[in-house]
């Protein structure tokens, strides 16, 4: 759609057509909201504008695009994000960690990526944070406990940041560790009350996945 396609217009071709996936995904997201076809255009900080009412969220990888969707009655804030379920490059975890996050992965069961988990969770969180607050959130912002027995997570941001909306200094979160992926989603509900923000979700899945 025009109103689109400025965003990308001097893209190259593989951001063009991961754009425009995450696009459509995101209309087939609200077309179980119940809202037609309409172009969802970018913000002047690359946010997707969604219709009025509405709070979303969009994420991708490489052959895998997903997108969350929900009415703002409902759902105040959300984020998702998916990432390939591998180490971090290294010298990246001290960036996007605290000791005490730090600490945790030294000592947590082997096996898991722990930190590429670290880091999808802190991205689902910005992602939840930005459009309600308009403030940028930084990785050393968000203290992060995993919980990797009900695969969840609990993010406490510092009282140096003053909460915009009543924007609480605890959020939770959701992952899932699958078929080669690492995937994490935060919801704040109206009511202030956790709930899962996976409901109305499009996803396209790279070839072997579900």
């Amino acid at each position: 759609m025009a109103e689109e396609e400025i965003t990308i217009a001097t893209a190259v071709e593989g951001r063009r057509r991961e754009f425009s996936i995450g696009r459509a995904c995101a209309r087939a997201a609200l077309s179980k909201l119940g809202f037609p076809p309409s172009a969802i255009p970018t913000g002047p900080n690359r946010e997707p504008l969604w219709p009025s009412g509405v709070v979303g969220s969009i994420t991708h990888c490489a052959g895998f695009h997903a997108v969350a969707v929900a009415l703002q009655k409902d759902c105040v804030a959300l984020g998702i994000d998916v990432e390939v379920d591998e180490e971090l490059p290294s010298g990246v975890l001290p960036l996007i960690s605290g000791d005490d996050e730090r600490n945790w992965i030294a000592n947590a069961p082997q096996g898991r990526n722990w930190g590429r988990l670290l880091f999808s969770a802190k991205e689902s969180i910005f992602k939840a944070w930005f459009p309600l607050t308009r403030e940028w959130l930084g990785f050393e912002d968000a203290v992060v406990t995993i919980l990797p027995e009900d695969r969840s997570f609990v993010a406490q941001l510092p009282h140096t940041i003053v909460p915009a909306n009543d924007f609480p200094s605890e959020l939770r979160g959701r992952f899932l560790i699958a078929d080669g992926l690492i995937l994490t989603a935060v919801s704040l509900a109206a009511s202030m009350a956790n709930h899962s923000p996976l409901a109305g979700a499009q996803t396209e899945s790279r070839p072997g996945t579900k």
